[in-house]
């Protein structure tokens, strides 16, 4: 049977196709020949309903044979050759496509100027915003990252969150994998993925929405036929629903570390 037939439906639908694998980027900085087996590792495993593409900038992918992976392309131009066989595009700009076939393109959103958010949603982007860093300073407020998601569902404009995402569960970690890494309390994807759930579902109360990206006791999310936080809960179909139109995907450097942790937490099974 397939793991993802074995976990509690709401959170297999929370989970699904959730992880853009960015082992090229820190802290992994793994080089392409490694990131590339990695993905075809991951690809084939018990875990493969977990992932979606893989990332790469443009001088990266121009070194990827093919057949290559599915990529989600980081350029500021979406005319190159590179861009157009892409399934996904992430920038520091908005994009205007010239294709006949536009595809997801990703526009980056500083937290200091939601506003921006408009022009993103015009330009029919969708956003992305970076929940961490190397350093502690990256690491955005709890109530910094819920009043994008709560602007994001005020717009009915999907996004993807990216850096330090791959720990499940909000908690003090070290930065990178170096001995002497500096250590802070990191978001947590289950966090992020369930408050931008709650929020699509009409929650836009901001102290709500933050306290559960700062929730940093495991229990207190549960997963049977619903996904729950504390004594809330949504069914796994308003999961599905949110997953579609409002949290797209969390990129993480590493795939393995959110599958192990997730098993530690007893919400996967061991294979």
């Amino acid at each position: 049977m397939q793991v993802q037939q074995q976990i509690a439906p709401a959170l297999a639908a929370l989970l699904d196709k959730v992880i853009d694998y960015a082992g090229l980027f820190p802290p992994a900085k793994l080089p392409l020949q490694t990131a590339l087996q990695n993905y075809s590792i991951y690809s084939q495993s018990d875990y493969a309903f977990m992932l979606s593409r893989f990332v790469a900038s443009q001088a990266e992918a121009q070194s990827i044979p093919s057949p290559r992976p599915p990529l989600s392309l980081l350029t500021d131009d979406s005319t190159t050759d590179l861009a157009q066989k892409a399934q996904a595009i992430e920038s520091n700009t908005v994009i205007n496509q010239a294709s006949s076939q536009p595809k997801p393109v990703y526009c980056e959103v500083q937290l200091t100027d939601l506003t921006h958010l408009d022009a993103v949603k015009a330009a029919g982007n969708y956003a992305k915003v970076r929940t961490g860093g190397l350093k502690p300073e990256a690491i955005p407020s709890p109530e910094d990252v819920a009043r994008f998601i709560i602007a994001c569902a005020d717009r009915s404009l999907a996004f993807k969150a990216t850096a330090g995402l791959h720990h499940p569960i909000r908690k003090e970690q070290a930065l990178t994998y170096e001995s002497d890494s500096p250590r802070a309390i990191m978001h947590g994807f289950i966090n992020v993925l369930m408050a931008a759930a709650f929020a699509y579902h009409g929650e836009k109360d901001l102290k709500v929405i933050a306290a559960i990206i700062d929730e940093r006791e495991p229990s207190a999310f549960r997963f049977d036929h619903k996904a729950w936080w504390s004594d809330r809960c949504l069914t796994a179909d308003q999961v599905k629903d949110a997953r579609k139109h409002l949290v797209h995907s969390i990129g993480s450097c590493s795939f393995q570390e959110p599958v192990e942790d997730l098993q530690a937490l007893g919400l996967l099974p061991l294979v």
